[in-house]
């Protein structure tokens, strides 16, 4: 999650508002010099639009599958963090971070992609440049489903230079994964075709998933049904907030009340948040694709209704390592980590079929 938001708050509940747009109101446009450069050997075209990705296709079998089971597994929370004491390795291995253009970012993505394609997914690299450094998306694709109706989950797997990034975003990172995995071992057949995403230089401006964007054409735009974001789903103070979808495309509204209906079926009640375009959804929603997501705070403080709700400390930070070294595996809460890995996985399901 990059940027520091000014909370705002309003009757329905947090607001935060991101660097992302003026004190008018209007969205800051960056402008970076990238080169956008796809892996010569063996690539292919995603979609029908010729989107250039490196593919590798899984080398082992995977289970066959069984009946299609409509309802979403549990999300076992110690296999999710499990992933994230990999991350942590990865990191401690390489420097004590994983950010971009660093080796650990490199190490983690073929960490991910030897779990996907080992169950089944067909993956892509993309390569892209930025600040003199290569920078990586990875692309999962569960195969099946209706390639002209996409549903898409992603969230940004790059740290900051100054620690692992563990909750900042290996828990979105993570979540992620395990979810992909169980579609796949679950034998899940969706209606709608199921596309999973790591993105690449977040910290550094949104990078790699705008670039994703970027190299859409339309007609591949076209057939994204919607996008998922999630980043930092297990803050250490946590508070439950999905994404406002007011001010989205049209369907935004749909993916707040599955997230929000989900995390209600879990026992907590979420809060409507804006992020504006302080993480990965940013480019999709510029592009006119419905999306939403699930955050559980970074450096804002909460408050007594809060703490009241939630549980927690008020007057402390949501994630008082934000963009720190300690963010690491013991800053990551067990409860919200495991609440929002089940309301993931069961809005994946829901909003795929």
């Amino acid at each position: 999650m990059r940027g520091t938001p000014h909370i705002a708050s309003r009757t329905s509940g947090v607001s935060t508002h991101a660097d992302g747009k003026r004190a008018d109101g209007t969205r800051i446009t960056r402008t970076r010099k990238r080169t956008l450069s796809m892996a010569a050997a063996a690539a292919m075209a995603l979609t029908a639009g010729g989107l250039g990705l490196t593919q590798a296709t899984a080398t082992t079998t995977a289970p066959p599958h069984a009946a299609a089971a409509q309802a979403a597994p549990d999300i076992s929370v110690e296999k999710v963090q499990g992933h994230l004491t990999e991350l942590q390795k990865i990191a401690e291995a390489n420097g004590g971070n994983r950010a971009h253009g660093e080796p650990g970012y490199k190490a983690s993505v073929t960490y991910l992609q030897e779990k996907l394609e080992a169950a089944g997914f067909t993956t892509q690299v993309q390569e892209f440049t930025e600040g003199g450094a290569t920078g990586y998306n990875l692309v999962a694709d569960l195969p099946g489903g209706d390639e002209n109706n996409v549903l898409m989950a992603g969230g940004h797997l790059d740290s900051v230079t100054e620690g692992p990034g563990i909750n900042d975003n290996g828990t979105g990172s993570a979540t992620l994964l395990e979810t992909a995995l169980a579609a796949a071992d679950s034998g899940y057949k969706p209606t709608k075709h199921l596309r999973f995403a790591w993105w690449g230089a977040e910290e550094l401006g949104l990078v790699g998933s705008t670039e994703y964007v970027k190299s859409l054409s339309d007609d591949d735009k076209s057939k994204i049904n919607s996008y998922l974001n999630f980043d930092m789903t297990g803050s250490p103070n946590p508070g439950y907030f999905v994404y406002d979808s007011a001010n989205e495309p049209e369907g935004s509204a749909d993916v707040q009340k599955t997230l929000t209906g989900f995390l209600d079926e879990g026992g907590v009640e979420a809060e409507a948040t804006d992020i504006n375009g302080r993480s990965d959804h940013a480019a999709f929603s510029e592009a006119g694709i419905p999306n939403g997501g699930i955050f559980t705070g970074a450096e804002e403080i909460k408050t007594e209704a809060q703490a009241q709700k939630w549980g927690g400390e008020a007057g402390k930070a949501f994630d008082p390592c934000y963009h720190a070294d300690c963010d690491t595996t013991e800053n990551v809460d067990e409860k919200a980590l495991d609440v929002n890995a089940d309301a993931i996985a069961k809005s994946v399901w829901k909003l795929s079929e």
